[in-house]
């Protein structure tokens, strides 16, 4: 395909999206499957004008994906409720921690049995698919700061922190492969890779973002008159949280998400600090907590602002890297292995490692169900393939590996994607009949236990 007709294509789709967005937000079925039908029209499953190889361009697909996750897990970050309650937070915790560990551990199984891949490429195969996507899974996130619905909060933070909870065990699968140094007995494994890497990553989040808030509103109080440009202060967070963690060996992924928490949580606390007439000031989808918590105008937010060209981006990278998956495929690609491998991931993987993650919670069962479905893989196993790959995965391994991710992640697409709004319809139906309690939002009375 000529330049001149990926730009036709693509501005084609672009001037659809724009046009029909409306028209979207109504059909049951999400704009990514939209983009995956294209790709698979025009690419080599269908009429061949074009195709995409992601091990020839896998240093290409690695930094597109990395930095698509990035933004993305940014937007979930800057979007988390405000405050951070550790009794809230506790199940996206489980689902980031033991669910991961008992998803890589079941697809590994399921590798190694089933498939006949050693044990170090059924370990790095279950990293790769673990984690949910934070692009891909818009359909079931958060929608804009104040959002208070649990099932929302709960899918969209656990996507924000299992992206870096993946990444040890990518590193334990490459080790077990011969391609990253684990120590004596995995010493240096869980020293580096799971302790330091993890808090590492987190502290550097966490220090980063509520430097940034404290420094935008000195500067505003400084020079009033000063504007801010708040899109490239987003973006530069993003680079420099980012960079000093791969500099120092801890999870960048982890300290992008946990930067974006910190600085929306400061933020908020800084203008629930202000005066009432001040406070009245604040920005529109920032949720106040506290005496605070009044009419809304107009004040900028390093937060707030930077989110929504954020989600610009995270809209246009989504149709890009759909499109370029759904041109990667060939009918033979769609082997009996690879298409088993996601039916175990979605009707076992997923649904057994919640429900042991969230086991002893009191998340509601309908939400413990909806949780259990909605784990939407994409981008970001994409990313963790391309990373082994130009870690130096066997050219053998790395075909097969890629075979199975893309079609699990082309069925996922589809088989979520076509079932979301269908299944979340129901559930606002239900929830809105339950008493506050029953919704996560009060104390159960005498005797509901």
């Amino acid at each position: 395909m000529t330049n001149a007709l990926w730009f036709l294509l693509v501005g084609g789709l672009l001037l659809t999206r724009g046009l029909t967005a409306a028209l979207f937000k109504n059909l049951p079925v999400t704009p990514a499957i939209v983009y995956l039908g294209v790709g698979l029209l025009v690419g080599p499953t269908v009429f061949g004008f074009f195709h995409f190889n992601p091990l020839k361009e896998s240093a290409l697909m690695e930094v597109l994906t990395e930095v698509v996750v990035l933004i993305s897990l940014f937007s979930a970050g800057v979007k988390m409720p405000v405050p951070v309650n550790l009794t809230r937070w506790r199940a996206p915790i489980l689902l980031a921690s033991v669910s991961m560990v008992a998803s890589v551990g079941l697809i590994a199984a399921f590798a190694c049995y089933a498939l006949g891949l050693p044990l170090g490429a059924g370990i790095l195969l279950g990293a790769i698919l673990s984690p949910t996507d934070p692009v891909l899974a818009t359909d079931v996130q958060t929608r804009h700061p104040g959002d208070r619905d649990q099932l929302r909060f709960t899918l969209t933070c656990e996507a924000g922190m299992n992206d870096g909870s993946a990444f040890p065990f990518v590193m334990l699968g490459l080790g077990l492969l011969g391609l990253h140094e684990l120590g004596d007995s995995g010493l240096r494994w869980v020293l580096v890779d799971v302790l330091w890497a993890t808090a590492a990553g987190i502290a550097i989040g966490v220090a980063a973002g509520v430097a940034l808030a404290h420094g935008g509103r000195k500067l505003r109080r400084l020079a009033p008159t000063q504007t801010l440009m708040n899109d490239f202060l987003g973006l530069g967070l993003i680079g420099v949280v980012y960079g000093l963690s791969v500099m120092v060996n801890a999870w960048g992924f982890l300290a992008v998400f946990f930067a974006a928490v910190a600085l929306r949580q400061t933020e908020v606390r800084q203008l629930n600090a202000c005066p009432p007439d001040l406070a009245q000031q604040a920005a529109p989808d920032l949720e106040p907590v506290g005496p605070a918590a009044a009419p809304q105008a107009a004040t900028e937010t390093i937060s707030a602002q930077a989110l929504v060209f954020k989600e610009h981006l995270e809209r246009l990278s989504e149709l890009m890297l759909v499109l370029l998956i759904g041109g990667s495929l060939f009918l033979d690609s769609w082997s009996w292995r690879a298409v088993a491998l996601a039916l175990f991931v979605f009707a076992v993987v997923r649904p057994v490692s919640v429900l042991a993650g969230l086991m002893g919670t009191r998340t509601p069962w309908t939400t413990r169900s909806l949780v259990a479905w909605f784990g939407v893989r994409g981008i970001g196993s994409l990313y963790y393939l391309m990373y082994a790959i130009q870690h130096g995965l066997p050219e053998g391994l790395a075909l097969e590996l890629m075979q199975l991710t893309l079609i699990v992640v082309t069925l996922s697409i589809f088989v979520h994607g076509t079932s979301v709004k269908p299944l979340l319809g129901r559930f606002w139906r239900h929830r809105h009949n339950l008493p506050e309690w029953r919704k996560g939002q009060g104390p159960p009375p005498p005797g509901q236990l």
